[in-house]
């Protein structure tokens, strides 16, 4: 293996960055001073969600940091009259609150660990990554892949087809196969 230096160090990685060296094209700690990590999970009511978020708390319980869960409301539910796109926009508010709310409570189950929810209403893709952008604390986005024929799902689809420099941040997709057993194995 070769060390910081380029010499060779068999059987070991020789690992040393100056505080001031980027990562990602990022700064470390992507902010300035007070650096806190946080593992952005995006929510929804799909099974391998709940994948993710079991993933991201057993990361955290293990480590340290905070998890920030974003729910989004895509824009094409609410194309009718005003009163009736009000009532469906509050409906898709509480569903998403619900959601987070759920989600929550497996966080609790798992430990005592900080979270953080935020809900928009925009195309998913371009939410998370705008999320991204305005908060500087978040260090890797998790999603899970779905486990349905159709593929992988639409955000992680979205997301391996620009290529692994796409965004500032690692994204961690977790098999939406797997047990909380197998979870907590590889956290």
């Amino acid at each position: 293996m070769l060390c910081s230096t380029g010499l060779a160090r068999p059987g070991k990685w020789w690992h040393h960055r100056p505080q001031s060296q980027q990562l990602w094209g990022m700064p470390l700690g992507r902010g300035s001073g007070d650096f806190k990590r946080k593992y952005l999970v995006v929510i929804d009511d799909t099974e391998e969600c709940d994948r993710a978020v079991t993933f991201a708390a057993t990361r955290i319980k293990h480590s340290s940091g905070s998890i920030l869960l974003l729910a989004v409301i895509e824009p094409g539910e609410f194309q009718h009259w005003l009163g009736v796109e009000n009532i469906m926009r509050a409906e898709a508010k509480e569903e998403a609150e619900r959601l987070l709310d759920i989600r929550r409570r497996r966080i609790a189950e798992i430990g005592d660990i900080k979270v953080e929810t935020v809900v928009r209403e925009g195309r998913p893709a371009e939410e998370v990554e705008k999320l991204i952008h305005e908060d500087r604390d978040i260090a890797i986005l998790v999603l899970a892949a779905g486990t349905a024929k159709e593929g992988p799902g639409p955000l992680v689809s979205a997301f391996t087809s620009r290529g692994a420099n796409f965004l500032p941040v690692p994204v961690s997709i977790v098999p939406g196969s797997l047990s909380d057993e197998e979870i907590t194995a590889l956290s």
